[in-house]
């Protein structure tokens, strides 16, 4: 996860190539060591746009789990305490967002916009709401009638002080995993816009377009233009899981194997 992090700091700063300079006289020329993961179609260096990509996709995917996160967990926090009207019809509501496909979901959401990268981080957040308010909201509801939870009313806090300093402490390590799996989801679906022209458009490096574009190289054996972005892809949200499958277990006991 560090490297993935250090790699979007500081990855555009040291590319070797222009990510966006083009050179015909150098297109499709396989991994060597000029090139280390070859070039693209108009010459294009392909390590260097994989670089700048990380930092593009690392971006929507952290603030779309973010900002779906903070909605969310207020949102069920709020519903799972009070209950009544607000928690039926916040049920309902999440009811009908989960009935949809999530990803036909976000396909209309940003087709109905446009793209961009802030759409495609709205677009992400929405549909990852229902995660977090459910899970918000059935822990809230399990632990408010809870001894240590009436000893704190008793001792003269408020709700809104037992919510943010009682309750919402008591299932951060809940969250943190949830958001860990989520992660992953969240890039394969930014990628998947992308690669069906929904998202980030071209010239931008991002690995749904890189793959998009190189798909119809693959038949005429070029292919490290969609195996190098497809293995980044895949190990980032590989190292996702494995974050969360940790998460689990550090917090869970009972997962441990």
């Amino acid at each position: 996860m560090f490297i993935l992090l250090a790699t979007a700091l500081i990855g555009p700063a040291i590319v070797p190539y222009d990510p966006l300079l083009s050179n015909v006289s150098q297109a499709l020329h396989p991994p060597s060591w000029q090139h280390w993961a070859g070039t693209d179609q108009i010459g294009r260096d392909v390590f260097a746009r994989l670089l700048v990509a990380t930092q593009l996709d690392l971006l929507i995917v952290l603030s779309a789990v973010f900002l779906s996160l903070l909605i969310g967990a207020i949102t069920g926090a709020l519903v799972g305490y009070y209950g009544g009207w607000a928690d039926k019809l916040v049920g309902r509501a999440v009811d009908i967002l989960m009935s949809f496909p999530l990803f036909i979901l976000a396909m209309l959401l940003v087709a109905a916009v446009g793209s961009g990268v802030s759409n495609i981080i709205y677009a992400t957040a929405i549909i990852n709401l229902p995660f977090y308010i459910r899970v918000t909201r059935s822990e809230i509801n399990s632990r408010k009638s809870s001894g240590w939870v009436e000893a704190a009313r008793l001792s003269g806090n408020g709700h809104g002080r037992i919510i943010l300093n009682f309750l919402m402490p008591s299932i951060l390590p809940i969250l943190a995993v949830q958001v860990s799996l989520n992660l992953g989801w969240a890039l394969l679906n930014a990628a998947a816009l992308s690669f069906l022209g929904l998202g980030i458009q071209p010239p931008t490096p991002e690995w749904g377009i890189m793959i998009a574009e190189g798909a119809q190289y693959i038949t005429s054996s070029d292919w490290w233009l969609v195996v190098c972005p497809g293995a980044m892809l895949m190990f980032v949200v590989l190292t996702f899981n494995a974050m969360g499958d940790r998460l689990r277990n550090l917090f869970d006991p009972r997962q441990r194997q």
